[in-house]
């Protein structure tokens, strides 16, 4: 296994970490839980094979998943690990709520520290409600109690946003959405460059963006076979993540322990800037292969918005291009089928054209969404 060291922390890393979401369920008693004996497998396996960074949330699986982690860390296995969780900053409507919630946390992990404590999927406008409840002085708290060593925190919206939570804080480590798909969404490749310069660790989610990267279409795959090596889709986009110095620790969740082995396998190769410019092209190229697949040129810049009749415009197209971009027509589908339950979707279009007025793309809109709502339907 490989390991970076982050002056700022001081300790040293497994660039693989466990992202404990994805382990298996099972129905007891009528409620969803964590399978304990798979999941007791997999965590410790993965601590044989030097795992030692596991990334669990208070919501995760029915809120069972940290107490599952914990059952597999018994017998002394908690001292060899750093654990990673969450504060829901989304249902939180005091500071009571953090107090309250980090105490069960600590309870359902059986544990009297966290090492990583991260408020949980920040946003530009979920940071200003954490902030307004004092969620700054909380932290510091915290690690001046000893009960946490890292104050941390996991992102989802736009540059401008990370931006400004990154810098209004002193942050031991931040965790972001980053793929070879996703350089220029959310904080992207910007993001990650300034958490570098201002000497602050990166943990990655999403690197196979939810298991769309792990299966590639055939476009795709035609553009990895032209590299002179043969490697599966999931080892290009992790290589390509690892080859960014500023990244600490790659999430990934699995749900067997042949995923585990085979993480382990692809994480005890890969080093920071090591890729070749061929292997940087054959990224870009197979990232254009995927880019041609979108049903609609739609950047979601939203000037199209607010649409008069409530049509989530950008939304639709954005569902519309990423179920045929990757294959996820399934999961389009079902997302597009809410959309329209909420009185969101194309059919609420009444053809006024105050849309296509606005949009700098020039995309032909209405027409558009009729498609939209025939193939998404």
């Amino acid at each position: 296994m490989k390991y970076r060291h982050f002056d700022k922390l001081g300790i040293d890393v497994s660039v693989f970490g466990l992202g404990c979401m994805r382990l298996p369920m099972i129905e007891k008693d009528g409620k969803k839980i964590v399978d304990r004996k798979i999941s007791d497998r997999i965590i410790r396996e993965a601590i044989e094979g030097g795992v030692n960074y596991f990334d669990t949330a208070y919501v995760y699986s029915e809120q069972d998943n940290e107490a599952a982690l914990a059952h597999a860390l018994r017998g002394g296995l908690r001292e060899k690990v750093y654990i990673a969780t969450k504060l829901p900053i989304f249902k939180c409507e005091s500071s009571e709520d953090f107090e309250r919630m980090f105490c069960e946390q600590l309870e359902r992990l059986e544990t009297d520290h966290i090492d990583f404590y991260l408020v949980h999927s920040l946003s530009g406008e979920q940071w200003d409600k954490a902030v307004s409840l004092g969620i700054c002085e909380f932290l510091d708290k915290l690690k001046r109690e000893g009960r946490i060593r890292y104050a941390c925190f996991s992102f989802h919206d736009d540059y401008a946003a990370f931006e400004r939570i990154i810098k209004a804080y002193d942050w031991d480590m931040c965790q972001i959405q980053f793929n070879y798909m996703d350089v220029e969404n959310q904080a992207g490749v910007k993001g990650l460059r300034l958490a570098g310069e201002l000497g602050i660790p990166v943990v990655i989610m999403e690197g196979l963006r939810g298991g769309r990267l792990a299966t590639v279409p055939s476009e795709v795959r035609e553009v990895f076979d032209s590299y002179n090596e043969h490697r599966t889709d999931v080892e290009w986009a992790f290589k390509f993540i690892a080859d960014f110095q500023e990244v600490m620790t790659i999430l990934s969740g699995v749900t067997d322990t042949e995923q585990l082995h085979d993480n382990i396998r692809i994480f005890s190769e890969l080093t920071a800037n090591s890729m070749t410019n061929e292997e940087h092209d054959i990224i870009k190229r197979a990232a254009d292969a995927y880019m041609k697949r979108i049903k609609v040129g739609c950047t979601g810049c939203k000037y199209c918005m607010p649409c008069p009749n409530g049509v989530s415009i950008p939304d639709i197209f954005t569902t519309w291009n990423n179920a045929f971009r990757y294959g996820t027509t399934l999961g389009g589908n079902q997302r597009y089928a809410r959309m329209k339950n909420q009185g969101n979707g194309a059919d609420k279009c009444i053809q006024c054209g105050a849309c296509e007025g606005a949009c700098p793309q020039h995309i032909n809109i209405i027409e558009m969404l009729r498609v939209a709502d025939s193939e998404l339907s």
